[in-house]
Parts: C-alpha cells; structure tokens; sequence
C-alpha cells in the first residue's frame, strides 16, 4: 500500500516567535515539504526542519511568486506523493489567507487535512501597540476589513455600514489605499475627526506606531514613512495607544539580534533576550557530532578510574562524553573519586543535569585561565584528562605543560562543523540594515557565521562577544566588537541592552 499524505494548513501569527502555536510547532517538526509565504516571521522559518522540501510561494500584497491555483496543486501534488505537507502561512489561514481555496482542491481529491488556527494580526499588532480593539468606554464591536482590492476596481464595502456600527474597524492588507479608506468612511459620514491609527510590522522589531484622525491618517503615514506590512485601525479605541503602549518600553524593543551558538544551546540565549523585547533570530553557526574514530575515547573510558581530574571546556563536551560514556556501558559509577574543572557557567549547568559540580572553576572563562588555574591546584603528578573538541585551542595546554609532573591526556570527544541554512538571508539582513547586533559565544561561531555569510562587508556587523578570544576573532574580519563582561548568557544580554543604538564607533 501506497503511504497516505496528509496536509496541514497551519497559522505562523504576525511575526513574533512566541505568538506561534504549541500545535503549529509540534505539527512543523514533522513536516516533510513545508509550503511558506514572504510574511511568516524569520523566527517561525527557523524551525522549519533542515531535511524538509522548502517550497516559497511567496505571496505578500502585490507580489507573488507563485498563483494561488498553483499553489492549490502542489498541495495536493505532494500530497500525492505521501508527504506530510504543512502550508505555512503568516496570521491565520482562514482570515484573508485563502485557506478555503486551498482545501477545495483536497476536498475534492479526498486528501485528509487539517487546519491549526494562528494568531491573527488584526487582535495581535493592536495590542503590542497599546489598542484593545474593544473597550466598554469605546467600542463594543470590532470588525476587520480586506484592504486590498484589484487595481482599476472599486471597494466592494458597505462604508455607510460601518460607520453605523460606531466600532472599532481594522483594515488588512490597505496601506497602498488607505486614501480610498479614509475617504470612503468620511463620505459615508465618518467624523473626520475619529481617531485612526496605521501600525507597521507589529510584534518584531520594525514595530512603528502612526496615530492620527481619519483625517489627517494618509499625511501623517508619509511623514512617517510607514512601510508594509502595516495596518490600520480606526476607532475611539486608537486615543489610548500612548497610554497603553508597553511593548516599545522593553529594553530591546525595536532591536534585531542574531544569535549564533550551537544548535542545541541557542534557546536559553533567545529566551533571556526576547524577554528584554528583542526580535531573535536564531541561526546556529556551528553544530556539533560525536567524533566517529573513538578508538582513543574506548581506552580512557576503560582506565577512568587511573584519572584524577577531568577538565571540561564547553557543554557540548559534557553532553557528549556521557552520551558515550553511557553508549560504552558505563555511568556515572565510573568516575570514581575523580575532581571535574570547568570552564563557564554554561558548562557548570551541563555538569549539574547529571548531578555534579565542578571542584575547580576559573574566575575568567577561558583556556588559559583554566590551565593556569588548574596548574597552581593539581596535586604533583596528577593525572588530566581533558576532553573537549578536535579543534580545541592550545592555550589550556601550554599553561598545564608548565607543571613538568603533571600527566595530560587530551581527548577529541566532539568534532565541530559549520551549519548552513537556505531560508533566512543573513547576509542580506545585515547589508539592508535589518539586524541590529550578532552575538558570539565563541571563536568558533564567528567562523561558522563568516562562511554562512561569505562577501558580507563585515565592517557592517556589531558583534557582542562572550570573551576576548571570541573578540579577536571577530575583529579580524572588521566586525564592531564588544565584550561581556563574564562569560555567561547573563552577562551577554545585559551588554546587548547597552548596545542598543549604537551604531558606530569603538565600544
């Protein structure tokens, strides 16, 4: 029998990562031909799994890549074939987005689908610009509105009707014709001086709030340059925006980062951010696998118990040596009496998930501090194992090498390898202005970052460094560096709040 293909019609919301469905998600993960529009969030399109078939039909008002009957098709083509399809779209897919159109086709060729709802625009982009679209003092209705209309045609809309139910209006979709809205609600008897409000890219960080009348709306959109995606609003409800506004108020509202770590480390990082009000863009840099000659890895796990110290320098390292410390037979028993060093905060978390703490940690977090450390506090003769990434640097072994007596055994467990993407345009994002600040928490996504964004005038990126070795790195393609303080997420994020809006200049 034949595999059965299913399709899922699956809202991304307005923007912001975290406005996107437990459902959406689970359903994503799972997806193997993902079909996506130009207004679902950088955010979203990260989680599109990397072996999944990327299909862009790019639809955005005006534009599109591909015509709704053809998308229509491939659906059901990849259907067909025994896919899950999931059909990703910005807002909700039954709210101006065509999700009916698209299910026709399947109804008829009996393709089972299913639909996830997403959060809409219309509710969402208000209420991150301070407007309750109801409010019992103003508006007890809201009603949402198609901008958008065929170039040479006239609105098909009722303007006299709803200026009669005194609620809270919000058009989609009409920044190229909010002349003819405005106008049409005056003629219909709209006092002109009804507040309105036009919101553009709401909920990231291109949030841009234009409040006015009815009006005055058009005139003070051009003033204010409003771009698309943007929407309008028009209602009493609009008069509380200043006063309701919270999102701009967050430490990093308006602020674009990207966040370049391990792939299995980004999330902790993007979380502490987008809580300050960051837009996060999360693109692993690097990725990291077991090394797959452990020949060497087999012979220390058989003598562990001759070791004194184990020296741990990342938490991958400590994620990976139990993971084959546990695919060897062996568990935690195995380490004996043996006393854990540690670089970093992140490293000590790895190492208390297995119920250890490390008996030595430096004050600064890196190779030659550990060395150094480890060299003052070894006991004479001690036996090290140190287990870290083929690439590891030398520092750490050059400062233990100081100590004649002391026995060193440096292990690869991990070997580490660029990650490449083919969704998020990095390298254009930064030459158009749209990302703020990059963020590096090590040498070794700075170099995983350059070769996923090969020709970018580097010059143009502001680099928020962990360390000074990560520093160096970056400064040796011409990034702005700045550097944490410590070598933890915490400290990360407090010095991208200081950068915030600093776009020039030595830090």
């Amino acid at each position: 029998m034949s595999k059965q293909g299913k399709v899922w019609l699956v809202g991304a919301g307005p923007g912001d990562v975290g406005l996107f469905t437990i459902k959406g998600k689970d359903i994503l993960a799972k997806a193997e031909v993902v079909v996506y529009d130009s207004l679902v969030g950088d955010g979203v399109l990260t989680m599109v799994p990397e072996n999944a078939e990327k299909i862009n039909v790019g639809k955005r008002a005006g534009h599109h890549t591909m015509k709704q009957e053809n998308i229509n098709k491939v659906l059901l083509e990849k259907a067909q074939e025994g896919k899950r399809v999931v059909r990703l779209k910005g807002g909700d897919p039954f709210l101006f987005g065509r999700g009916g159109e698209e299910l026709e086709l399947l109804c008829e060729h009996k393709i089972p689908y299913e639909v996830v709802p997403g959060v809409t625009s219309c509710i969402a982009v208000p209420a991150y610009n301070g407007i309750p679209v109801t409010h019992r003092d103003f508006s007890s209705s809201v009603h949402v509105i198609t901008g958008h209309k065929r170039a040479g045609e006239r609105y098909n809309i009722d303007f006299e009707a709803l200026v009669r139910t005194k609620g809270t209006l919000v058009f989609l979709m009409g920044i190229t014709a909010m002349e003819d809205i405005c106008k049409g609600l005056l003629e219909a008897g709209m006092d002109p001086e009804t507040p309105a409000a036009v919101l553009q890219q709401g909920t990231i960080a291109g949030q841009k709030r234009v409040v006015a009348t009815v009006n005055t709306l058009k005139q003070a959109s051009n003033a204010a340059k409003i771009q698309t995606p943007a929407i309008i609003v028009v209602g009493q409800v609009c008069q509380v925006a200043d006063t309701f506004g919270w999102y701009e108020k967050l430490p990093l509202a308006g602020y674009k980062v990207l966040v370049t770590r391990p792939k299995e480390l980004v999330s902790g990082m993007a979380k502490k951010l987008r809580e300050q009000g960051a837009e996060v863009l999360e693109l692993p840099a690097i990725g990291v696998k077991p090394v797959e000659d452990r020949t060497n890895l087999s012979r220390v796990f058989e003598k562990l118990d001759t070791y004194q110290w184990i020296a741990f320098t990342s938490p991958s390292g400590v994620r990976i040596f139990f993971e084959l410390l546990m695919e060897a037979g062996k568990d935690i028993r195995a380490l004996g009496q043996i006393k854990i060093a540690a670089i970093g905060r992140g490293t000590e978390k790895a190492l208390k998930k297995h119920n250890l703490y490390p008996d030595l940690m430096p004050e600064v977090f890196d190779g030659a501090s550990l060395g150094e450390k480890m060299a003052k506090e070894c006991e004479p003769g001690a036996k090290i194992l140190l287990a870290r990434a083929a690439i590891g640097n030398k520092e750490v072994i050059e400062e233990l090498a100081k100590r004649e007596d002391l026995i060193v055994d440096d292990v690869a467990i991990y070997d580490t390898f660029y990650e490449d993407q083919d969704l998020i345009d990095e390298k254009g994002q930064f030459e158009r202005g749209k990302i703020d600040c990059a963020v590096f928490t090590s040498a070794s996504t700075v170099k995983g970052f350059v070769a996923a964004t090969e020709g970018l005038d580097y010059t143009k990126v502001l680099a928020a460094c962990i360390g000074k070795q990560t520093q160096e790195e970056a400064l040796r393609y011409g990034m702005k560096t700045a550097v944490a303080k410590e070598a933890s997420i915490d400290s990360l994020v407090e010095l991208v709040i200081k950068l915030k809006g600093q776009i020039s200049g030595s830090y």
